[in-house]
């Protein structure tokens, strides 16, 4: 059995700021090992989000990346793909992305791409927290001159909008085209309006006022709400809001209606399909993508592959199976020919390609994917003994599968950024999802230690 990762989940080390293991300490300890593994005196990318800690955190990678020799080149706020993207493009040895994504601004992490632009292997974290823990680090820190500099890169953010508008086809533009893009005030609050302004859209920013402490409060993916409204009131064309570090995106249509990750997919995979450019035929989802989905991707001959959710296993997935095309319902959504991890203005623009090629408005689009009605439920628990060892739950997963014959789906899987035990029941009849969910939280509650509130 491999060893397991204590500070590593499904996306990096995250946690409250300044409290065990999210400290400047443990991010000191992460510079000090990526710089060790990766080889004296290699080239770092470091950037990050508006968090106000962001800057505290970025400090100490820094610090502990010049202390083992390597060379730090600071990028600033910029999105998770750009940093992906300028760590490859610069040939850089690693990248180092300081945020927490979408959580609160109280909230910040640290992920890690390598060279080619692609998050660290399993094994790779764990041999870096191996590393972090040992005395091994202390012993081999660099000295006079061989101590790394740090400098910032004026132009990553350039870089990195000439990149996503490579997405778009060069015989279309979007004179004409309203687009409301609210931006988290996170990590996209520059470069996301000017990659919709530099095409030629008339753009409606919202988020784009960081100061600190209002990344995704009440704006971006997880609060949408204001982007529908203002779709409707400037009668945009299309609502697109991003996540705090911009790797994936929720739209809304011109009636401000949302349309989440796996409408896109299944929209994506139809004009992919008819264009020829889904050689695999396959779309790689997750446990969590929708069965109206996978319906939706059988009408025209395509499969869906499933992983365990994080976007990392989804594009590790696509690159084993030479897949193109995966993503998330969350908007985690993966155009794996333009980047190599989740891009939410990537994303947008296949959308919006999509739109202007067909000369039809995001709803009529979307309208044949029928989504299976979808129950969700997230209990803060002490401890997450493995699921497979909670009796009570087995059976009452075993009672609905057997009930649901075929035309429902239940999944119960623990967060891999919190502790939390997370809850789903699907069905194409909408009227047994209430009592299935019930039964799930009696047996979860009958088997485990679970803590009240939040």
């Amino acid at each position: 059995m491999s060893e397991s990762r204590r500070l590593f989940g499904t996306d990096g080390i995250r946690g409250r700021a300044n409290v065990a293991p999210m400290t400047p300490e443990t991010a000191l300890r992460v510079g000090l090992a990526v710089a060790h593994h990766f080889g004296r005196h290699g080239k770092v990318i470091v950037g990050k989000d508006t968090r106000r800690s962001s800057y505290m955190f970025e400090m100490a990678v820094t610090a502990g990346l010049c202390a083992m020799g390597a060379d730090v080149f600071l990028v600033g706020p910029l999105p998770t793909p750009g940093i992906a993207h300028v760590t490859h493009s610069m040939r850089a040895d690693a990248g180092v992305v300081i945020s927490a994504s979408h959580n609160p601004f109280s909230d910040n992490g640290i992920k890690l791409f390598a060279e080619d632009g692609f998050k660290l292997p399993d094994e790779t974290e764990r041999r870096l927290e191996r590393l972090m823990a040992s005395d091994e680090l202390d012993e081999r820190r660099a000295e006079g001159a061989d101590v790394g500099r740090a400098k910032r890169i004026e132009d990553a953010r350039g870089r990195y909008i000439a990149h996503v508008k490579l997405a778009f086809p060069d015989e279309l533009d979007l004179e004409g085209t309203k687009v409301v893009v609210d931006c988290a005030n996170g990590a996209g609050y520059f470069v996301g309006p000017l990659v919709f302004a530099e095409l030629g859209a008339d753009v409606t920013p919202l988020g784009v006022a960081p100061n600190g402490v209002n990344i995704n409060d009440g704006c971006g993916a997880l609060a949408p709400a204001a982007m529908q409204a203002k779709v409707r009131e400037v009668g945009a064309d299309i609502g697109i809001a991003l996540d705090g570090d911009g790797d994936r995106a929720i739209f809304c249509d011109e009636k401000g209606r949302l349309v989440d990750g796996d409408a896109i997919l299944a929209l994506c995979a139809r004009d992919l399909v008819t264009r020829g450019e889904l050689p695999s035929r396959t779309v790689v989802g997750t446990v969590m993508s929708n069965m109206g989905l996978e319906r939706s991707l059988e009408e025209v001959g395509v499969s869906l592959l499933r992983t365990p959710v994080g976007d990392r296993y989804v594009v590790d997935a696509m690159r084993r199976g030479g897949h193109v095309l995966g993503g998330e319902q969350s908007g985690h959504l993966v155009f794996l020919r333009h980047s190599t991890t989740g891009d939410g203005l990537v994303a947008a623009l296949h959308v919006l390609a999509v739109m202007r090629r067909m000369g039809r408005p995001l709803s009529e689009l979307v309208a044949p994917f029928e989504p299976f009605p979808q129950r969700t439920v997230s209990l803060k628990v002490r401890a997450k003994p493995p699921i497979e060892q909670l009796a009570t739950l087995q059976r009452v997963l075993a009672e609905l599968e057997r009930e649901f014959m075929g035309q429902g789906r239940v999944l119960v899987r623990y967060s891999g950024t919190e502790p939390k035990i997370r809850l789903m029941v699907e069905a194409r009849d909408p009227e047994v999802l209430p009592g299935a969910l019930a039964r799930l939280e009696e047996a979860v509650a009958a088997d485990l230690d679970l803590v009240e509130g939040p």
